[in-house]
């Protein structure tokens, strides 16, 4: 049986050039916020490497992290799917069903063991099979799949962290990958759903790279959460000045002014959406409108209402924390906060007195 062929003579096979692969391992570079001098680096160890297979496992989810994906456009799905990994396993995606599906699983798993990797999506429930494929729970799936896995990427809020799922009163008693999985490396990449990029991103740095990008304290990429969605939000100059929204139709809305006030989850949400975007990099959920959910962090489901401020202080599973202890601590600067709601509240007053 021949040897599965190297990536670059799979892409040389298919009229790929070396400028388009130097281009696509630039571009790997710049979305893991690598230096742009790797790509070549990056180029030649993955011309030698051998396509990874790749499990998709799909438990209490929505499709929805699915349908985020094959929006993806920087690398394409195609070329992420075809090209540079060997998808051996996907309900969604794959052609096969019932005794041949689970027959590619397990020859994927014996011919990969201890290299494949595993995508995760979907919360697991540990109601005892509410929830089965093949028989089997989604529990007793995850540890058989993972137990000689590489590595466990979890794809979107209800894998990381439970999601919509485990939101209360949580009536399949769904938990998170890493509650149950606690031997292999995770690499968290939430979103309701994630955003394309993201996925994208680290699978291409797991294949460039050999080895995962960094991480934050919540198990996410720095890359891709590293920053909050306030301090980049381009409605963050209108928030300082203190002109807000106050309906979703009013004259401050219409004039793009922050949604503080109409619920936007953005002081306490960390991801990309604000300068990577969605639709290829056409807009995001502030852009178009609506303020954000905060739907990166854990139990955002929980966190309040929609449409409640921050600066109710009800978010944080019963904690009932201040917002301004909320805010700041997800900012990373509780002072700084205090100042800018300090002049918020100046400019408040002011507009009050006119």
């Amino acid at each position: 049986m021949p040897s599965e062929p190297t990536l670059g003579g799979l892409l040389h096979s298919q009229g790929v050039s070396r400028r388009a692969f130097l281009k696509f391992c630039s571009t790997t570079a710049s979305l893991m916020a690598l230096p742009a001098g790797i790509a070549p680096a990056m180029a030649e160890a993955l011309a030698s490497a051998r396509r990874p297979s790749v499990i998709w496992l799909s438990f209490q989810e929505c499709t929805g992290c699915t349908e985020a994906l094959t929006r993806s456009h920087a690398p394409t799905i195609e070329n992420l799917l075809f090209n540079f990994v060997s998808l051996d396993y996907h309900h969604t995606l794959q052609a096969a069903a019932g005794d041949a599906a689970e027959r590619a699983l397990e020859e994927a798993m014996h011919a990969n063991k201890g290299k494949y990797l595993v995508l995760v999506d979907g919360s697991i429930p540990l109601m005892e099979y509410c929830s089965t494929v093949a028989g089997h729970s989604n529990k007793e799936s995850l540890e058989h799949v993972c137990a000689d896995a590489a590595a466990v990427i979890n794809i979107g809020t209800c894998s990381a962290y439970g999601g919509i799922p485990m939101a209360k009163p949580n009536p399949t008693n769904a938990v998170a990958t890493g509650d149950i999985i606690k031997d292999k490396p995770i690499v968290n990449v939430p979103g309701c759903p994630p955003m394309p990029l993201a996925i994208t991103g680290v699978i291409a740095q797991y294949l460039t790279m050999g080895k995962l990008p960094e991480l934050d304290h919540l198990g996410r990429p720095v890359a891709f959460f590293g920053e909050n969605i306030h301090d980049r939000c381009y409605r963050r100059p209108f928030y300082d000045r203190g002109e807000f929204a106050e309906t979703f139709d009013d004259e401050g809305a219409r004039k793009g002014w922050c949604l503080y006030k109409l619920g936007c989850k953005a002081p306490i949400a960390y991801n990309a959406c604000a300068h990577v975007k969605w639709n290829n990099s056409v807009s995001f959920p502030i852009q178009s409108g609506h303020g954000c959910i905060g739907c990166s962090e854990p139990r955002f489901w929980d966190m309040g209402g929609v449409y409640d401020s921050v600066a109710k202080g009800n978010f944080g599973d019963g904690a009932k924390l201040g917002a301004a202890a909320i805010a700041g601590a997800a900012a990373g600067a509780s002072a700084a906060y205090l100042a800018r709601r300090k002049k918020t509240e100046i400019a408040e007053g002011a507009h009050g007195d006119e």
